[in-house]
C-alpha cells in the first residue's frame, strides 16, 4: 500500500472552523471520501481534480455499511497517493474512527488523524455556554442517548452530579424519556439545558429550557445536542455582570487601590 488515509474532522459545518492542515488537505486529495453531514460549504473547498465520493449516512438510510467504508478506505489507499476520509464534528468522538483505524492496521495502510471542532464545543460556543466553571461545574461528560442497534438506557444516576455538565450527542427528536431519566438520576428539574441544532450552519437553532420541561419541548432537526448544567444558567451571567457594575461604579482612588 503506498497511499496514505487522512482521517479529517470537519467541524460542526461552518469551513471557517476547520484547521489550516484541513483544508490543505482537502486541496491536494486524490480522493476525498464524506460523511452525509458534511456542509456544502466545505465540499466546495475540495480540489476539482479530486475524486469526490459520498459513503455517508442520513436519516437511518445507509448508503453503506462501516464494513464496506473500511473496504474502500483500504481499496483507495492502494490506487491514490492522498486519501481523505472527511467525517462531520471530530473524527475521535462518537466518528467511528476507532473501527476504521482497525481496518486501516490491518491491511497495513499508514493513516493520520486531523482533529475537527466537534460538535458540542460548538454548539456551547454558539451558546455562549463555558462547559466548566470553578465554581458550578468542574467535570464535563460527552456522552450519546444511542449505540449500535437503537436507543440505549444509560445509568444516569451513576454518571450525572450536580456538578456536571453533560453533552448528549444524537438525542433524538423526542425529548420526554430522556427528560424523566435525568430527573429520576437526581438532578434537580430545575437545572437548565440547552436544545442545540445545526450549529455550524445558516439554520443554527438554540432552544433554552430546563430538563423538567424537556420532554414538552419540539424536537429540532438534526444534528442536534443537548447541554445539560448550570453552566447553561443565563443568570449566572446575569450575576456576573451585576458584580461588574458594582466594582466600576466604585470610585477608585490611589488609598483603595493600593
Amino acid at each position: 500500500m503506498s497511499g496514505k488515509v487522512y482521517l479529517v474532522g470537519a467541524g460542526p459545518g461552518d469551513p471557517d472552523l476547520l484547521t489550516v492542515k484541513a483544508v490543505r488537505l482537502l486541496q491536494s486529495a486524490d480522493v476525498v471520501l464524506h460523511d452525509a453531514l458534511v456542509s456544502p460549504a466545505i465540499l466546495e473547498l475540495v480540489s476539482q481534480e479530486a475524486k469526490l465520493v459520498n459513503i455517508g449516512k442520513r436519516c437511518k438510510q445507509k448508503l453503506l455499511t462501516q464494513d464496506e467504508i473500511n473496504s474502500i478506505l483500504v481499496h483507495y489507499a492502494g490506487v491514490f497517493s492522498t486519501v481523505v476520509r472527511l467525517k462531520g464534528g471530530d473524527p475521535l468522538l462518537f466518528g467511528r474512527a476507532g473501527e476504521e483505524m482497525d481496518a486501516l492496521r490491518a491491511a497495513g495502510v499508514e493513516f493520520e488523524i486531523v482533529p475537527g471542532v466537534t460538535s458540542g464545543l460548538a454548539s456551547a460556543a454558539a451558546a455562549g455556554i463555558s462547559l466548566t466553571d470553578r465554581r458550578i461545574a468542574s467535570q464535563v461528560l460527552f456522552t450519546t442517548a444511542h449505540r449500535d442497534g437503537g436507543r440505549i438506557a444509560l445509568d444516569w444516576a451513576g454518571l450525572v452530579g450536580s456538578d456536571t455538565t453533560v453533552i448528549v450527542y444524537m438525542p433524538g427528536r423526542e425529548y420526554a424519556q430522556l427528560s424523566a431519566s435525568l430527573v429520576e438520576a437526581g438532578l434537580d428539574a430545575r437545572t437548565p439545558c440547552v436544545v442545540a441544532s445545526c450549529v455550524g450552519l445558516p439554520t443554527r437553532q438554540l432552544k433554552r429550557t430546563t430538563i423538567g420541561d424537556l420532554g414538552d419541548e419540539i424536537g429540532l432537526p438534526a444534528p442536534s445536542l443537548l447541554i445539560v448544567g448550570w453552566v447553561a444558567d443565563p443568570a449566572a451571567a446575569l450575576a456576573s455582570d451585576a458584580i461588574w457594575k458594582q466594582f466600576t461604579d466604585l470610585k477608585l482612588t490611589e488609598e483603595n487601590v493600593f
